[in-house]
């Protein structure tokens, strides 16, 4: 399993680079991890807020990586259905996910994120996506 936040970094970084666009893993544990985003102009919309693609993003890298906590190495787990919920606009600022693993199974694995403008007191996004598992 990769457990460590180093561990998660490096997966990122080897198999899916892109992803580091959307932060990197502050805490890991056993089914969950943090992240954080540092915002960027190229993250911003029109008005100065973080885009919508900015958000998703963050949260599909944040549910699987705390997948990959779950089940191990495997870069071929792809997103089946990510779902969101804006909940207010957040600001020209860092942002934090806290993902978690609700249930995985033989095949696919479910779990949420929660999107925090700045501070864990400011939840800017809700989502839940549910992810297909390669047989191994």
């Amino acid at each position: 399993m990769l457990q460590t936040v180093q561990e998660l970094n490096d997966f990122l970084t080897n198999h899916f680079p892109q992803g580091e666009g959307f932060g990197a893993v502050e805490e890991a544990g056993d089914g969950w991890v943090l992240m954080r985003l540092t915002v960027e102009d190229s993250h911003l919309r029109p008005g100065g807020t973080v885009s919508g693609p900015t958000m998703m993003g963050m949260a599909d890298v944040a549910i699987w990586s705390a997948l990959q906590t779950k089940i191990g190495p495997s870069p071929m787990t792809v997103t089946g259905n990510l779902n969101i919920n804006f909940l207010s606009k957040p600001k020209p600022v860092d942002m934090l996910a806290r993902a978690r693993v609700l249930r995985v199974g033989r095949r696919n694995g479910v779990g949420e994120c929660y999107i925090y403008s700045g501070d864990e007191d400011s939840m800017v996004a809700h989502v839940t996506a549910t992810y297909s598992i390669p047989a191994k």
